[in-house]
């Protein structure tokens, strides 16, 4: 079999339904088995990057990031002997440092659970390479029968730049949110996460101005008085890292090679999902007058609005540009290259220069660099089969696999239950009385000369049904069938009015309904011993 031709075989991942409810893809007791082969695998990747083997520049690699993680998480929290495993193994997830939702935030939990099974330390990386979405997140108030939601903002808005580079705009907004949260929700709900979780938060914010880092580190500390034990890092100083420059280097030097085969692994990826959008999951990689786009963002501590790398050769020089005010030179693969290559990163980096990877890549490195087994949401789950075309064609190399969990739990508010079924069947009532009123004459006419002209006016209808249609007589059919449905419609008019009544108080049912169990809420807006609750039922029980 050769790797490189190989089609892949796409899943379709959706998030559970029903509150309480969890997905594992493995199945939580063939995790062990994914890890073994994923063991195995690793054993044998001794594939060529830049002169090194891989095998080798990934035990660099997680030297460099256990060393760089311990200190990170050892500046705000415990950092115990568990940070220290003897079996070297590291588990890994991430996410960008957002407020999110309780589904998102079990991947954290169940990374420390899986770690202490296997006598290994679980790293969660910070995605602070990615854009601020939002400085608000939304709130649900009133009451259960007539709720309204608001967007609360943390943080005053401002330029679309990376959360590395993004500071506290506004001290007191930022200090106030959780007492405005939490008038917010007060109706609804009488003890957030948020009195929690938010005083840590400030705390933090006086260590650092760096709101990602402030959000992160603020839960992080919640998750170690859970007793969950993870180290973090931010992804920013992975790719600092000297493994993971060589890695890029080695990028770079086949930038053509890649961009043809991240190009036909999203039409594949696209061709299988019928997606139409070119931008979905990711953009193509571009080619520009010999310029090669690769997977990668660079942008400068003066101007840190991401821009897309470009990678040209000009002999034994390569030349990195943003197609705008940067070029930068890097040494070629020649000998010794990959060396002054490294060095000359590490250069541009204290001159301000910043070059970060995109999704994809972080999650190969991650995979292939950093760990034994990846977390993935379902989000990342889904764009990472294109990963592993690229890691099965670009490396030759069977893709590690991976773990994806997501879950969904909505807040403890009471709502109507069936209410979207009712909808559906009072709809189907009102159709049925525009349509076929004689169905419900029964029902509604109690008088004698009623009943007899409702009935007179039902036979006429069916008589006309009942007649074949034919080219001679179907206009005036359907016109006569149209007339007698306007009659009896009179008949049934009280039937109509009391239904849309109960329409209209069912919709509101489901609009309530539909506010309240929206699976995206923040964390921090649910009672922490229902978050507690929810992981424990999900996460199994440690020994």
């Amino acid at each position: 079999m050769t790797l490189g031709v190989e089609p892949l075989v796409y899943r379709r991942l959706c998030a559970p339904g029903k509150s309480g409810e969890g997905l594992f893809d493995p199945p939580w007791d063939q995790i062990n088995g994914l890890v073994a082969a994923n063991l195995n695998s690793r054993d044998d990747a001794c594939c060529d990057v830049q002169g090194k083997c891989l095998s080798r520049l990934a035990k660099e690699a997680r030297t460099e990031l256990l060393d760089a993680a311990r200190q990170w998480t050892a500046t705000y929290r415990d950092v115990g002997d568990w940070a220290r495993p003897e079996s070297g193994r590291v588990f890994l997830a991430g996410h960008q440092p957002q407020v999110f939702h309780p589904g998102v935030w079990l991947k954290n939990l169940a990374l420390g659970r899986l770690a202490e099974e296997h006598g290994a330390v679980g790293v969660n990386l910070i995605v602070d390479s990615d854009t601020i979405r939002s400085h608000a997140i939304r709130v649900p108030g009133g009451s259960a029968e007539c709720p309204t939601v608001a967007d609360i903002p943390f943080d005053a808005g401002g330029p679309a730049i990376p959360y590395e580079e993004r500071p506290i705009l506004d001290r007191g907004l930022f200090e106030s949110f959780a007492e405005r949260v939490q008038r917010q929700i007060q109706p609804l709900v009488t003890n957030p996460l948020v009195g929690e979780y938010w005083p840590q938060v400030l705390r933090r914010a006086r260590f650092t101005d760096r709101l990602g880092f402030c959000l992160a580190q603020g839960r992080h500390i919640l998750e170690g008085e859970w007793e969950v034990c993870t180290l973090e890092l931010p992804q920013s100083a992975v790719c600092d890292s000297n493994s993971f420059r060589w890695f890029a280097c080695h990028l770079f030097d086949e930038s053509a090679r890649f961009r043809q085969i991240h190009n036909e692994a999203l039409a594949e990826y696209r061709r299988a999902h019928r997606i139409r959008s070119g931008a979905h999951p990711v953009a193509d990689l571009a080619e520009h007058d010999g310029w090669q786009e690769t997977p990668f963002w660079i942008w400068t501590v003066e101007d840190p609005r991401r821009r897309g790398l470009f990678v040209r050769r000009r002999g034994d020089t390569l030349w990195l540009t943003d197609r705008r005010s940067l070029e930068l030179s890097l040494p070629g693969s020649g000998d010794g290259g990959a060396e002054r290559a490294v060095e000359r990163l590490r250069e541009h980096h204290r001159n301000g220069v910043r070059i970060r990877s995109r999704a994809l890549v972080t999650t190969m490195w991650a995979r292939l660099g950093l760990g034994d087994v990846f977390l993935h949401g379902i989000g990342g789950a889904k764009y990472d089969q294109v990963t592993d075309a690229l890691i099965t064609r670009f490396f030759g190399l069977m893709p590690p696999g991976y773990v994806t969990l997501s879950g969904t739990l909505h807040l403890p508010v009471p709502h109507g239950e069936g209410v979207e079924e009712e909808v559906r069947r009072l709809r189907e009532r009102l159709r049925r009385l525009e349509f076929q009123p004689e169905r419900f004459l029964r029902n509604t006419a109690d008088q004698g000369d009623s009943v007899a002209e409702s009935r007179r006016l039902a036979e006429q209808k069916w008589d006309w049904i009942r007649t074949q249609v034919t080219s001679a007589n179907y206009r005036e059919r359907f016109l006569s069938i149209r007339r007698l449905n306007e009659r009896l419609r009179t008949f049934v008019a009280p039937a109509r009015e009391e239904t849309l009544g109960e329409l209209k108080r069912a919709e509101q049912g489901l609009h309530a309904a539909s506010i309240l169990t929206w699976r995206e809420y923040a964390f921090c807006l649910f009672p922490g011993e229902g978050l507690r609750e929810f992981f424990g039922r999900l996460l199994p029980k440690t020994v």
